[in-house]
């Protein structure tokens, strides 16, 4: 592929084209796309420039017709305005006076320049080692530079960049970072791209009486006191969910296991988790319109918290719980049988998830924020 055409691939790249539209573009196959796009980890490569010092190509062109007229090197480096040495160089490591080639000169003299630095992690053993245990461990590399940064304030060498941490294992080449850690990101992406969000709205039931959000009290708007909750459903195949549970002030989950979607078994499996709570982490659940919820009375009844419904096709008034679902896709990706896992198995999981650092708790984490709030107000 022509250094043009590789521009043109990057720019269409960098606009979120997608590979069969790149490929169309330039008449290249979309496997040939992807094998480039995916050598780099998706990161658009700056691009090279020569240095002015160096010979360019019209210079060696001139070298290539002086020796084909059996000049002297003196001769062909005084019409270059350049030094002998130079030129008896360039000619002397491209093959010499009987197959001096420009054109293969001033490639190889390209491809030679390439002078790759030693990334940050392949320079620093420490810090590569702590960030390749906190990959092991599921967090993001956001968390882990927002750890860094907490723990190691004052030492410049045990601080990194998310960005830097990406492209370590997307641009495998660099060989820094295992390749198998890859998959402990949230997102299981080989590559960076850029993003495309598509939101498609789903019908919902009618619920009777049901308690709009605006009528929610305003101490759950500001966060500022411990037991609102927000809950949702995560669905899976064959018609298969979990009950996700997140609490707004620590951003703390609880996953509950339900036997189906209908209103009695999502109310009661709920009832039955929540009513475990201290007394002071029993004040509101917000939730969608899903039908699954239905039965809200009977829940109020059974744990005291009064439910409260999101506005039609609004998900954003449940923003931490959407993001947390997203979050648990990491454990559970789409099209999986959540039947199949235990009670057990779904704490572990919301453990895992409670003990890893939050940017928006300044990097501590929804386990340490809760037992806070807990030893405050018990």
């Amino acid at each position: 592929m022509s250094r043009e055409a590789r521009r043109e691939l990057w720019r269409r790249w960098r606009e979120g084209q997608t590979l069969t539209e790149i490929g169309e573009a330039l008449a290249k196959a979309p496997a040939s796309i992807f094998a480039t796009v995916r050598q780099a980890g998706g990161y658009s490569p700056a691009e090279r420039t020569r240095s002015d010092r160096s010979l360019s190509r019209s210079e060696r062109e001139e070298i290539s017709r002086g020796l084909a007229a059996s000049e002297s090197i003196r001769s062909i480096a005084s019409r270059l305005d350049r030094s002998p040495s130079t030129v008896s160089r360039e000619v002397s490591r491209n093959g010499g006076r009987d197959r001096y080639r420009a054109a293969d000169a001033d490639d190889a003299a390209f491809s030679r320049a390439r002078r790759p630095k030693r990334c940050l992690l392949e320079r620093r053993r420490g810090l590569r080692s702590a960030v390749a245990s906190k990959l092991s461990e599921d967090w993001s590399p956001e968390q882990i530079s927002g750890w860094l940064r907490r723990e190691f304030p004052d030492d410049a060498g045990m601080q990194i960049s998310h960005e830097t941490i990406y492209k370590s294992l997307f641009v495998q080449a660099r060989g820094v970072l295992k390749k198998e850690l890859v998959h402990h990101l949230r997102s299981r992406r080989l590559m960076r791209r850029s993003r495309h969000a598509t939101t498609k709205g789903q019908g919902r039931g009618m619920i009777k009486d049901a308690v709009s959000i605006r009528e929610r009290p305003a101490a759950a708007e500001d966060r500022a006191v411990p037991g609102h909750w927000e809950g949702d459903l995560l669905a899976g195949s064959g018609n298969t969910h979990i009950a996700t549970l997140v609490e707004r002030r620590s951003r703390f989950t609880m996953l509950v296991k339900v036997d189906s979607k209908d209103t009695q078994s999502v109310v009661k499996a709920l009832a039955r988790r929540v009513r475990t709570l201290p007394r002071q982490l029993k004040k509101t659940l917000t939730w969608d319109r899903g039908t699954e919820m239905a039965a809200h009375k009977d829940f109020t009844v059974a744990t005291d918290v009064k439910v409260f419904f999101c506005d039609p096709q609004s998900p954003w008034q449940r923003g931490t719980n959407e993001n947390t679902n997203l979050l648990l896709r990491q454990y559970f990706p789409k099209a999986t049988d959540l039947s199949r896992f235990t009670q057990a198995q779904l704490d572990r999981v919301a453990r895992r998830l409670n003990e890893r650092p939050r940017q928006t708790l300044g990097f501590r984490t929804p386990a340490s924020m809760m037992r806070s709030t807990v030893a405050m107000t018990g």
